[in-house]
């Protein structure tokens, strides 16, 4: 089978989490790698070496790597203030680019983004992996099939305890903490809002108008700062700027809304809070329920009952689920965050090698990006802003590749 040649720029967590599964993918073929790390590189290359017989090349500077005429694709995992930069260069050095996720800095960032692919006409795919998760799969097929009735609500939240992360910044080499330190935003948006936003068809047929964020008082990372678990007590005594807990209201163009919420440093268990609401039912994903008007109204007021009828309920959907899935599932299912890493990157190599549409595009990376320094202004501010539209206009009539055909 042809494979893609890909250079793997950024080779953290994140970093070898993706090399790992492509090294077991047929698809693709790693053949350089690149981060600022020596010692990174050296791990990630023998890892390559031990999998598939051929260690890759070793680049510091991630513009040698896009000088590779071997390389095909690149994939981009570093730190989110360098991604826009390396995703432009790697476009114009004309590489299939693959971007991972996180928030955007300005909207001139989001803007230089769709500039250069439209300069460019570089194939560009935008990594979120949530996108690819089975319940947010499941919801989309209904919804498309016009189970849910019209919907008019949808939310998420980034709920993750990420404080012994953050802090241990510094200590790990990771990127979080300088913005918990200097910033106050939704700082990342499209783990929530990527699965909402196709399911609300934004950008094809739909599209975000405006948005207002809140955020509360920042205690949880100092709080925290003081305990034995933290990885760095020279923060102890620093004040953050980021808010514990950031609140986003999204208004749309068809009159849905979508709220978002930011919850990294207070003590809490993990949850994505995919939710969607439509005058014939809903969909929860902390309860893994999915509940159909006609399956008797009575119920919903006593909270015992539905919680207990309704627990695991979305189960009994599963015929739904669009082809990616029941076909993952019909063999091991592999790679992170229970398969969908693994489904995200097959989708990716599928349009590379079959040189159809990115599934999500440019278009959808601006505009899921770009929520993070709306907001920061925002909460600055107390204001509403508006959201631009990346398209020109187009969103009105664009199409896409979609695992869930659109409704």
């Amino acid at each position: 089978m042809q494979k893609v040649k890909v250079a793997l720029i950024g080779l953290g967590c994140r970093g070898k989490s993706l090399a790992s599964m492509m090294n077991e993918m047929e698809e693709a073929e790693i053949v350089a790698v690149s981060d600022v790390y020596e010692d990174r590189m050296g791990d990630i290359a023998a890892l390559v070496e031990q999998a598939c017989g051929r260690a890759p090349k070793q680049y510091a500077d991630y513009r040698k790597a896009l000088e590779e005429k071997e390389v095909d694709a690149v994939v981009i995992a570093t730190s989110w203030e360098s991604h826009v930069t390396i995703a432009a260069d790697s476009m114009r050095a004309g590489k299939v680019t693959a971007l991972e996720v996180g928030g955007a800095y300005t909207v001139e960032d989001c803007e230089k983004l769709v500039r250069v692919y439209e300069e460019t006409k570089t194939p560009f795919m935008f990594l979120e992996n949530c996108c690819y998760g089975k319940f947010e799969l499941l919801s989309t097929a209904l919804v498309r099939r016009g189970m849910m009735g019209e919907i008019v609500h949808c939310h998420g939240a980034y709920a993750h305890d990420l404080r012994a992360e953050v802090l241990g910044g510094r200590v790990n080499r990771h990127y979080r903490l300088n913005n918990y330190l200097t910033r106050n935003c939704e700082n990342y948006p499209t783990h929530e809002l990527g699965p909402i936003a196709r399911l609300l068809n934004i950008n094809r047929g739909n599209r975000m108008v405006s948005l207002v964020s809140v955020a509360s008082k920042a205690a949880g990372l100092q709080t925290f700062a003081a305990d034995p678990r933290n990885p760095d007590p020279t923060l102890m005594g620093k004040r953050f700027a980021q808010g514990d807990i950031v609140n986003t209201l999204i208004t749309c163009e068809d009159g849905t809304t979508i709220s978002l919420k930011l919850d990294t440093t207070l003590p809490r268990f993990y949850s994505r809070e995919f939710t969607v609401r439509g005058t014939k039912g809903c969909c929860l994903q902390e309860l893994n329920a999915v509940l159909l008007d006609d399956d008797g109204l009575e119920e919903f007021f006593d909270p015992n009952k539905s919680v207990s009828k309704y627990l695991d309920s979305a189960e009994k959907f599963s015929e739904y689920l669009p082809d990616i899935w029941k076909e993952a599932e019909k063999g091991r299912l592999t790679g992170g965050h229970g398969g969908m890493d693994m489904l995200m990157l097959r989708e990716f190599f599928r349009a590379v090698l079959e040189k159809k549409p990115m599934p999500i595009d440019v278009y959808d990376a601006a505009a899921w990006m770009v929520i993070t320094p709306l907001s920061e202004v925002s909460i600055r501010t107390g204001a509403s802003v508006p959201v631009p539209d990346f398209t020109h206009g187009a969103w009105e009539t664009r199409k896409g590749e979609d695992v869930v055909p659109l409704g």
